[in-house]
């Protein structure tokens, strides 16, 4: 017999050795309380536990893991326990520092778990059943050793992307400019004008909103003279739609 949550062994009547019995719950439970594991991307067992340790078993789980994907293992007595998870338990891994959550029996980051938004490069921050979205997306690009009377970027605003801004950081002294506009073709600092050379100058441009309806690129062009030298680092902030799934 055991509990009906955590699975803790109980004494039977009259039962002999009760110690036994006891031993093991008092282990499962020290492995249970605080829940923390060293890692969830191994499918076998290290080499050299050290009794105590706990960790979420990888798909495809061998040797003493085999069958055990997804639970939680607790190496106590010199062999590993199992510890079926249940719908809701709470981890932290401690190998990447984040929680994560057991839900639909997976385990999900913990902003997943609960529709959280997280610190990303690109967050879904709505979405309906039929998966139609709005995603917000923040793109960075370093343009190093500018050269010439203009710069342009790799990353591009996406087409039917509805712009917020267009950020810059002069990283290194620009070089043979008195400043530098940041825009795009036929708009040259639509995004700011005659910024600082400086190393450490920043400009947050802000637009409209404005939706763009092709793939365009950010371009840096030099005032007063042609780039020799320098970095500047842009950040493209958008939101991005998209079309139902189905």
């Amino acid at each position: 017999m055991t509990s009906p949550n955590l699975a803790l062994p109980l004494l039977s009547a009259a039962q002999a050795q009760k110690h036994v019995t006891v031993n093991e719950a008092l282990a499962r439970l020290d492995g249970l309380v605080q829940l923390s594991v060293k890692d969830r991307n191994l499918a076998a067992p290290p080499a050299s536990p050290t009794d105590g340790d706990r960790y979420i078993v990888a798909s495809g789980g061998t040797g003493a893991w085999a069958g055990w994907d997804g639970d939680v293992v607790l190496f106590s007595g010199r062999a590993w326990l199992r510890l079926a998870p249940q719908e809701g338990w709470r981890v932290w891994v401690e190998d990447e520092s984040v929680l994560v959550v057991r839900v639909g029996g997976a385990w999900l980051m913990l902003e997943a778990a609960l529709n959280l938004l997280k610190r990303s490069p690109f967050v879904e921050v709505a979405r309906s059943p039929n998966g139609a979205s709005i995603e917000l997306h923040v793109e960075e690009e370093l343009l190093s050793g500018l050269s010439g009377a203009s710069a342009t970027s790799t990353i591009t605003i996406p087409d039917r992307a509805i712009v917020l801004a267009v950020s810059t950081r002069t990283v290194a002294a620009v070089l043979g400019a008195t400043s530098y506009d940041c825009g795009i073709s036929g708009d040259t600092a639509k995004f700011g004008g005659s910024l600082g050379v400086a190393v450490g100058s920043t400009n947050v441009g802000v637009i409209g909103p404005q939706a763009f309806y092709a793939p365009t690129p950010i371009v840096l062009t030099a005032n007063g003279g042609n780039f020799t030298g320098g970095d500047v680092r842009i950040a493209i902030q958008y939101l991005l739609p998209t079309a139902p799934a189905a």
